[in-house]
């Protein structure tokens, strides 16, 4: 069977300038030559850091670091050519965004760094800015609660290990993912002006497909957003009736957007 070859330009385009700390630790381990010393640094656990330059190598499509034997300092872990490589894309493309950025100002403009800072390219429909307000650390999993307008909160969790690598933090501005199909929308049968239930998000319909079957449907919430998910046969959902979107939170993915 023929190897596969790595392409380090797949990974560039795959994860740009990366917003969580995997490119670090790439780039700790080309300096230390050590996978337990660049973790240290990095502030992650030595698990963490393999999981990070085993997702590199994956999109790369080859390794990106090789054990040394012997030497001085009795061997260690070096960044093989296409590692090196990696590492000069990323360097490249943040000063290219950096000019961009600059030339456009964007950083000036909240509304529009989502779209300046993020190259995401992906199957998910809804894709929510997104601040984390609460974080409780478990002993494998970080939960999460999520606010994604001022009067919606949503609940989602991470393994240690990805909290640790995108430097997850109260407070933090983050963008939570979901596919439509993982959504339910059904007609809204809380009463006006009650708050929300947990990972329920209240809206009203903007487009609703074949009542009878049933299909996808869009509801907007009244800070704008909107959330595209199904509803089931004979919904009876028509524009501009009240609707509630339940969003299980197994479903939810967070990721960065700058």
């Amino acid at each position: 069977m023929a190897k596969t070859m790595a392409d380090p330009t797949i990974l560039a385009t795959h994860m740009s300038e990366l917003a969580d700390k995997r490119i670090d630790i790439l780039r700790r381990i080309a300096d230390v030559g050590s996978i337990s010393e660049a973790a240290r640094r990095a502030g992650v656990s030595y698990k963490a850091a393999w999981q990070a330059i085993e997702t590199l190598g994956n999109i790369a499509g080859g390794p990106l670091v090789e054990k040394v034997v012997g030497g001085s300092k009795g061997g260690g872990t070096r960044l093989t050519a296409t590692g090196e490589e990696v590492l000069h894309i990323a360097d490249e493309l943040t000063r290219a965004r950096a000019e961009v950025l600059a030339r456009f100002r964007l950083k000036e403009t909240p509304g529009l760094v989502n779209i300046g800072m993020s190259t995401l390219r992906t199957s998910m429909r809804n894709q929510f800015p997104a601040r984390i307000e609460k974080m409780k650390i478990g002993s494998a999993l970080v939960r999460l609660i999520l606010s994604i307008d001022d009067t919606h909160f949503i609940r989602a969790s991470v393994t240690m290990e990805s909290a640790q690598l995108l430097g997850l933090r109260e407070g933090m501005q983050v963008l939570a993912l979901t596919k439509a199909t993982a959504i339910s929308i059904s007609s809204d049968n809380l009463p006006a002006g009650s708050a929300s239930r947990e990972n329920e998000i209240v809206g009203v319909v903007l487009r609703s497909e074949r009542e009878g079957r049933g299909g996808e449907c869009t509801i907007q919430l009244p800070s704008g957003l909107t959330v595209v998910g199904f509803a089931r046969a004979n919904h009876g959902l028509h524009v501009g009736m009240r609707a509630v979107a339940i969003i299980p939170p197994e479903s939810i993915v967070v990721a960065l957007n700058s």
